[in-house]
């Protein structure tokens, strides 16, 4: 199932798997506390699982357009998990003095 939640009302839980479906490049260059890089591109089977099912994965990019496509995507993979597209991106967090790093 895919939910959307906005960046700047998520919470950065410890436990959190977020992935940053950026390439290597865009991540390197400033990427949310937490995140770590799954660009697009090479989302697969062999990423979900790593996983824990019951674990929801929230997925974010720059500003919004390729986290939707890779919840999408995943959820073809395996539709019983929970995806949850964080809306706004890098640019919404950055701009709203969450922590980026750099």
């Amino acid at each position: 199932m895919i939910h959307k939640q906005d960046i700047t009302t998520f919470d950065f839980p410890d436990n959190a798997i977020i992935w940053d479906v950026r390439d290597e490049k865009s991540f390197s260059q400033g990427h949310i506390k937490g995140a770590i890089n799954k660009p697009l591109n090479l989302l697969d089977q062999k990423f979900l699982e790593t996983i824990e099912k019951e674990q929801a994965i929230y997925l974010l990019c720059g500003g919004g357009s390729k986290a939707p496509r890779a919840a999408e995507l995943l959820e073809k993979l395996d539709s019983s998990r929970e995806y949850i597209v964080l809306m706004g991106g890098t640019r919404a967090a950055k701009e709203h003095g969450l922590p980026i790093i750099e």
